[in-house]
């Protein structure tokens, strides 16, 4: 695999689709989304703001770091854009070229200036899921277990893995944020989940078509934060 610390190829064109569309992306990139593109960070621990997208591109998804478009002709691929002052690129950059090929995980093909061109991933998000009343199988949170095991065999440090950063597709797992996996202190956020799955989601939820409402799921990841928060400040404390 080649790889370029500033910009470029960062896979081998065998590894995309068709290597033409993707050099045709690039150009398009470059000369219709970055001069259109208005994108904002407001809040570091919110979503970035997008505030302008040229057409025919149309918006993914959003993060605390980046927004995902991808552009109808193109759509097998997607890119995912910093907001001006986020940092985190050049780490997300390395993270793929550590994970390389694998089905859990996107791929990223071509970097330059604060942008990635990435496979893109379909799925429906654990989190979207709970919304729509959807089952979420066993064998989703086994592959995900798997997805984890083998990036900390590749040396990196999964972190920041919940319920909007993973999805499920015809009952398999994927991880789609792996932004922050070079961050070395701990995270339980996967850990915290998994007892939630299996203590709460199996044996209360998984058996009716409950839909719960995003303005609960919401007040149940902040609550969340808060409460980690709260904790980890305590186990600091009494480590002193």
């Amino acid at each position: 695999m080649s790889f370029f610390r500033q910009s470029g190829f960062v896979g081998e064109s065998q590894s995309c689709q068709n290597p033409e569309d993707l050099k045709r992306l690039i150009d398009i990139i470059h000369q219709e989304l970055i001069p259109n593109l208005k994108i904002e960070s407001i809040e570091p621990y919110n979503p970035v703001v997008v505030h302008q997208v040229p057409e025919p591109w149309q918006i993914l998804g959003t993060g605390n770091y980046a927004g995902v478009l991808y552009h109808s002709d193109y759509s097998d691929l997607v890119v995912k854009v910093y907001a001006p002052g986020r940092l985190g690129w050049k780490e997300e950059l390395e993270v793929y070229r550590r994970l390389g090929s694998h089905p859990a995980f996107s791929e990223c093909f071509y970097a330059e200036n604060n942008f990635l061109v990435l496979k893109r991933l379909y799925g429906i998000t654990l989190y979207d899921s709970m919304n729509k009343g959807l089952k979420i199988p066993r064998r989703v949170i086994e592959d995900i277990d798997l997805a984890l095991e083998y990036a900390s065999r590749r040396g990196l440090h999964p972190h920041d893995v919940h319920g909007r950063n993973v999805m499920m597709l015809k009952g398999r797992g994927i991880v789609v944020d792996v932004s922050d996996f070079l961050k070395q202190e701990p995270c339980l956020a996967w850990k915290d989940l998994k007892k939630a799955y299996y203590w709460l989601y199996l044996p209360l939820f998984s058996w009716h078509r409950l839909r719960l409402p995003y303005f609960v799921l919401d007040l149940v990841r902040t609550t969340y934060r808060l409460f980690r928060r709260f904790v980890d400040k305590r186990v600091k404390i009494k480590s002193r």
